[in-house]
């Protein structure tokens, strides 16, 4: 049975990195040349302007948060235009009715929006050495902080997917919740120059806790305890995959 378990596994995880592999000039390229302008416009022309914040040179500090930036982006995309075409395509019943829990399925669409989420981040990171020299506090901090982002928004993604009637459903959360959230979390500034108040609302944003803690793992600084920052992060990833379970279980929007 365990057996059976993993080949279904492995089979929905390689068949959503063929997808988006297959068009990877669609999927791998834009976030690439995206952080390229990033770099260009924000760390040369008006990084130059502004100098240094918490003491590093600008560019260095906007770094983690543009890697995670593209990487939150492209694991939630991946997951929920995968998952929302099989459900349009019927094809989706087809794993409904596999002798197969919920879970496997779960595992299996998020397998593809992790894997898309870290070669994003491995290939933008790479384009960064152009400008800057790749310096790293703890690689496990890092590591850790892309897992758990990954895996979160991969859930997230799913769930959008589920919910999604239309094609341009899927596109609003992304639109209108997700890129404020990105922006407003702290990538381009440092909490403590916000007024007390706002510093107050910004750690609201469940991405201010991930931007603070790849930061802290690439440079050694964070606005935002490690121990708090996992802490959210654990919370959030069980919560959205309670969630998806249910959904999935229940048949919402999956079963006719």
């Amino acid at each position: 049975m365990i057996n059976l378990y993993w080949v279904a596994i492995k089979t929905i995880w390689i068949k959503e990195i063929k997808r988006f592999i297959r068009i990877w000039v669609q999927t791998l390229l834009p976030p690439v040349i995206t952080m390229l302008l990033y770099l260009i416009i924000f760390g040369n022309l008006i990084g130059s302007r502004i100098g240094n914040i918490d003491g590093l040179n600008y560019i260095k500090f906007i770094l983690p948060g543009l890697i995670m930036m593209s990487i939150i982006t492209n694991a939630y995309t991946n997951v929920c235009s995968s998952f929302f075409s099989a459900k349009f395509q019927k094809s989706i019943e087809e794993l409904l009715i596999a002798p197969v829990p919920s879970h496997i399925m779960i595992i299996g669409f998020i397998g593809g929006g992790i894997t898309r989420g870290i070669l994003v981040g491995i290939l933008v990171t790479l384009v960064s050495l152009l400008f800057i020299p790749l310096y790293v506090y703890s690689w496990w901090i890092v590591i850790i902080i892309i897992l758990m982002t990954v895996i979160l928004f991969s859930l997230a993604g799913l769930i959008n997917a589920i919910f999604a009637k239309t094609f341009d459903d899927i596109s609003i959360i992304p639109t209108f919740v997700l890129t404020p959230l990105t922006y407003l979390g702290g990538i381009f500034y440092s909490l403590p120059l916000l007024p007390k108040f706002w510093q107050i609302i910004s750690k609201l944003n469940p991405i201010v806790y991930m931007i603070s803690g790849l930061r802290y793992g690439f440079l050694g600084i964070s606005e935002v305890k490690l121990s708090i920052i996992i802490l959210v992060l654990m919370i959030f990833i069980v919560i959205l995959y309670i969630i998806t379970w249910y959904l999935i279980e229940k048949g919402y929007g999956l079963k006719t």
